[in-house]
This record gives structure tokens, sequence and C-alpha cells, in this order.
């Protein structure tokens, strides 16, 4: 028998294996349908960085880093201040990570990561301009994938809100129309605390936290991001499969309620109360 018709049977037996449990309200690992698996976060990782967080969710491992600058804004957004994503999956990361430019997964990563940060506004991006239309603080955050175990998104997602919570940046001034770095680090104009919780549908059921196991198995995924009043600030669908009206719902009740367990957990980890 070949390796990959064997494969494909331990494939097929372990998605009927998979469906059999989640038919019972649970999961290969252990876990209920909706249990996130553990989290752990480690911050001020990157000595040289504004701010930097090590999010280990179960066997997923991301770095985030922040970096403070000034730049120009957005010629649509003249009086806002920038915030940009980056990530990138490290060869090491997966047997199916390669060297090179991201693919379209890393770059799908870092949108959604960033749209649900930005859309919650967590940080007020009309408070980092210098000059309107000229001069603006530009924060970037760097992220590298550094094991792949399933809900990138998440655990992406975590350790930038982490590294943005304990970021320390530059106190630019405006003197004679020139930008001055007085040599102060200040915190950043934080307005909230964004949770995104990513749920993948395989079957009839709709788990929380994903493992890589249970994505390949998956008929589709959504994140969702809320912010800490409980509101939805960003969706993002994946895969082929449908939701129906009902299970949107439960998604959103999932998301919020999900959110104010972890929430929480980011705040009191980075020391933001």
């Amino acid at each position: 028998m070949s390796a990959k018709r064997s494969n494909a049977i331990v494939e097929h037996l372990r998605r009927a294996q998979m469906n059999e449990l989640l038919a019972a309200g649970k999961r290969l690992d252990g876990r209920g349908v909706t249990e996130s698996r553990s989290m752990k976060i480690e911050t001020d990782v990157i000595k040289k960085a504004n701010g930097s967080a090590l999010v280990t969710l179960g066997n997923t491992q991301v770095i985030a880093g922040v970096k403070v600058q000034v730049d120009e804004p957005f010629p649509d957004l003249p009086d806002k201040g920038l915030l940009i994503c980056s990530a990138e999956v490290l060869p090491l990361a997966s047997a199916y990570a390669e060297p090179g430019p991201p693919d379209e997964d890393a770059i799908e990563l870092a949108r959604v990561v960033d749209r649900g940060i930005r859309e919650s506004e967590m940080i007020d991006l009309k408070k980092l301009v210098l000059i309107k239309g000229e001069k603006v603080y530009a924060v970037f955050a760097d992220v590298s994938i550094l094991n792949v175990g399933g809900n990138l998104f998440d655990a992406t997602s975590y350790a930038v809100v982490s590294a943005l919570l304990t970021s320390k940046i530059p106190k630019f001034e405006v003197r004679d129309g020139k930008i001055v770095d007085t040599g102060e680090l200040v915190q950043p104009p934080i307005r909230t605390v964004p949770v995104s919780v990513t749920m993948a549908k395989i079957g009839d059921a709709i788990i929380v936290d994903p493992t890589s196991e249970e994505e390949a198995c998956m008929d589709a995924r959504v994140t969702m991001t809320t912010d800490a009043e409980g509101r939805v600030c960003a969706v993002q669908k994946g895969g082929t499969g449908t939701f129906s009206v009902e299970q949107i719902n439960h998604v959103v009740a999932t998301a919020i309620s999900k959110g104010e367990e972890i929430r929480p957990k980011l705040k009191s980890v980075t020391g933001s109360g």
C-alpha cells in the first residue's frame, strides 16, 4: 500500500472519530466544543522593540514586536496615525512552510489581525497625528510564527494586542514646524482591548480554537473580533462551507462570551488592569 493511500485511510478514520466525538460534544484532545486551549503570554521579550509579546496557545507559538516611528499619513486619512500589521511563518514553524515572501495564507493572517485591531479602535489613531496631513506616528506590528499548531488568527491577534498593551512609544513634539524627539517614552492611546475568537465548522458542529488537525477537517472557518463593550468589530470567513442564520447567531454569542473570558487574561498578564 502506498504511503499516500495509507495517509488517506488514516485521515478518513481520524475524521470519522472526530465526528463521532463532536456528536457527543467532545473533541480529540478532550476539550469541549467552546473550550480554548491553555494560553501563556510573555511580554518584553524583544528588548529593542517598543513592545513585544510571545504567545503560546496550545502548540501554536507566535511572537510579535512593535516599532514606532514618524511617517506620512495615508492620503485618504490625513487626520489619523498609521497602524500596520505584518506576519510571516518561519520555515521551521511547519513542515509545509517554505522560505521566501509571505504566501497567501500569511497575507490573509496579517490582514485579518490588522482589521480586527483597527476596527475595534484599540488605539486612538487621531491622537497619533503630529502635523495633520504631513507627519504622524506610524505603529508597525511585525509577527513571526514560531510553531504552527492551529488557530494562527487568534494566537497572532493576542500577541499583537499584548505587545501594544505593554508598549512604550517615543514622545515626539512639534517645535517650529519640526518634529523633535523629547527622549521620553509614553504609553500609546489605548481605548479598548479587542479579542479575536476563531471557530471552525466540522459537519454540524462549531468548535472554538481549532487545532491543525481540526482545521484539516473543517468545512468552514470564521474569525470574529469583539471590543470591551461586546460589540462585533470585524468578521472574516474562510473555507467553502456555509453557516446558517442560527449558526451565525451562535457564533456571535460565542465570540462575545469568549471575549469576556479571554480579555481579563490579556489585561492581567500585561499589567493593564
